[in-house]
């Protein structure tokens, strides 16, 4: 079997169709609290050499590293302490970060392993980079920077070289750690870290970030609950019409605890044939909504995110009593959802056998 050349590059696993690379974006929107952390650092001349960004996926952990990064390596001891994070797009520093060519920086990832596929974990192979990274001097005397995306892909080996890193930082370098689940590192490199927390975006954030890749919503409170905050999952949503969806999903489930099967048909059809895609999406919103179904019989409707949603959830989720009932249906419809991709089922029986399990799902939390 041909073996592929080490200096293949990767497909980049950080980057989402719809949308530009993280170090290709050029503003920061909702997490000013998180800048003015970093800046503060900076100001006071001890900088920790390990950051750790935190907080759910696709909220713009990566695009702030980059940011951050691009900051550290311009900058230059006694020099004017920037006002915000990032550069200019003409700053020679900022085209190298875009380029993702710049000298002193590093970015380690997923690689390729010897049939060409994307790696599942971080591997020890791809964390001896830095040994030559950190072996060779700066030409400039800058700061030299790592970004690891993410953290929580390190197989064990690559995460203690990491973790040795910090223990004994070079001179002038800074490892930012993103990491969507921080509970699943080691402690001893959390501990070796300054935790930076990046918070879900607002409607009006979110909205601008969208506008600033050229994406709009005519209804963004909407869209900022199904997508979490997170502009990836509002890509996502925004290109597969998922607030339609959503609102379809509502609409068939809103006779509970009777189906509104003839819809129900309609949709489970829309998503046979070739419509991976869709299929994917509307699993997706179908355990969003069984979640925030669950939630509700212990909190309370949240926020609106289609029209009748709020009724419907209350009328099926009054109690904490049908809240595990609804909880229990999405870890069985979320297993369902596995096996049946992993078997090749029907997508359009799948997903009526799903809807239908809700129904009965339903009429049993009624009558409790």
């Amino acid at each position: 079997m041909a073996r592929v050349p080490a200096d293949t590059p990767a497909p980049e696993p950080d980057r989402r169709d719809g949308a530009p690379h993280p170090r290709e974006t050029l503003s920061l929107f909702g997490h000013e609290g998180a800048e003015r952390e970093v800046l503060e650092a900076l100001a006071s001349g001890r900088l920790p050499s390990g950051w750790l960004l935190t907080g759910p996926e696709g909220i713009g952990k990566a695009s702030f590293a980059y940011r951050m990064a691009g900051t550290l390596l311009a900058h230059r001891q006694g020099a004017p302490l920037p006002s915000r994070l990032g550069l200019p797009p003409d700053h020679p520093d900022a085209r190298l970060v875009r380029a993702g060519a710049h000298p002193r920086l590093l970015v380690l990832r997923r690689g390729l392993d010897d049939r060409g596929n994307l790696r599942t974990v971080i591997t020890v192979e791809e964390a001896r980079r830095l040994r030559d990274f950190f072996g060779l001097s700066s030409a400039d005397g800058g700061r030299r920077v790592v970004i690891v995306d993410s953290a929580d892909e390190l197989n064990p080996n690559a995460a203690n070289a990491i973790l040795k890193l910090l223990e004994e930082p070079p001179a002038g370098a800074t490892l930012l750690l993103i990491s969507h689940q921080p509970a699943r590192l080691l402690p001893t490199i959390r501990s070796r870290c300054r935790s930076l927390r990046l918070s879900p975006l607002g409607p009006d954030a979110l909205g601008a970030a969208l506008r600033e890749i050229g994406l709009s919503t005519d209804a963004p409170q909407a869209l900022a609950e199904l997508a979490g905050g997170s502009v990836g999952h509002a890509v996502r949503l925004t290109a597969g019409d998922g607030l339609e969806n959503y609102a379809e999903l509502v609409a068939i489930l809103s006779g509970l605890p009777r189906l509104d099967r003839p819809r129900a048909i309609r949709l489970a059809e829309s998503c046979g044939g070739r419509t991976e895609g869709r299929f994917e999406l509307i699993l997706d919103l179908l355990d969003l909504l069984l979640t925030r179904a669950a939630r509700t019989g212990l909190m309370g409707p949240p926020p609106e995110a289609a029209p009748g949603e709020a009724s419907l959830l209350a009328r099926i989720a009054p109690h904490d009593q049908a809240a595990r009932a609804w909880a229990e249906r999405q870890a069985l419809s979320s297993a369902r959802a596995r096996q049946g991709r992993a078997v090749n089922l029907d997508p359009a029986a799948l997903l009526l056998d799903m809807l239908l399990q809700i129904e009965q799902t339903a009429r049993t939390a009624a009558a409790a």
